[in-house]
């Protein structure tokens, strides 16, 4: 792991410190596969991942500022240096921010169901978001969701493979669904919540 940790403000990118297209070889200061992660509450599972791979860079999107720090200052205890957080609304920073085909990786994990129905119109998964995040993948690429709402899964599940060319698969990283991999999944586990997952793959060839 890299001992050269950036300071708070580096590991930070702040609201309205970036106007156009992140240019992630600046952000970073260096050229790698870049994973994002929509919803990192904590950090569990992003920490994990950056500190496990230390040649793959990381952004974390989470709204809580809250969380978003925690999350930040347990990077710089771990001396974590490939990882990111920004503090801002995922649906512009995937659609307005992120280059076509710059990513390896998107994780989305038990994004908020907004359960009554006058409410869907605010979840996350919706037709122009799926489309986004297909064109965002770099060819190859993964993108791992879950869920612990069987019919928020299942609407996720249509519109995803209504509007893209994503296909089923199985990421190789991430083959195993039966522990949780943030704090939200694992905290429904123990309440024997069932999660439900599923991965899709962008083709080499697209």
């Amino acid at each position: 792991m890299p001992t050269d940790t950036p300071a708070p403000r580096e590991l930070e990118i702040l609201p309205g410190q970036v106007e156009g297209p992140l240019r992630f070889e600046a952000i970073y200061g260096r050229v790698a596969p870049v994973e994002l992660e929509i919803g990192i509450g904590k950090g569990r599972f992003i920490l994990a991942e950056a500190e496990r791979r230390p040649d793959v860079d990381f952004l974390g999107l989470e709204w809580s500022l809250k969380h978003l720090r925690i999350a930040r200052d347990r990077a710089l205890r771990l001396g974590i240096a490939n990882i990111r957080f920004h503090r801002a609304d995922a649906r512009h920073v995937v659609a307005d921010l992120i280059p076509d085909r710059t990513l390896q990786r998107v994780h989305v994990y038990c994004p908020d169901p907004w359960p009554k129905k006058r409410h869907h119109k605010r979840r996350l998964f919706n037709g122009e978001m799926a489309r986004h995040l297909e064109r965002v993948l770099a060819a190859g690429g993964h993108l791992n969701v879950s869920t612990d709402v069987r019919e928020y899964f299942d609407a996720i599940v249509e519109v995803v493979e209504s509007v893209t060319g994503l296909r089923r698969a199985v990421d190789p990283l991430h083959p195993d669904g039966a522990t949780g991999r943030t704090n939200y999944e694992t905290k429904y586990l123990a309440a024997g919540r069932a999660i439900q997952r599923i991965t899709w793959r962008r083709d080499a060839t697209r």
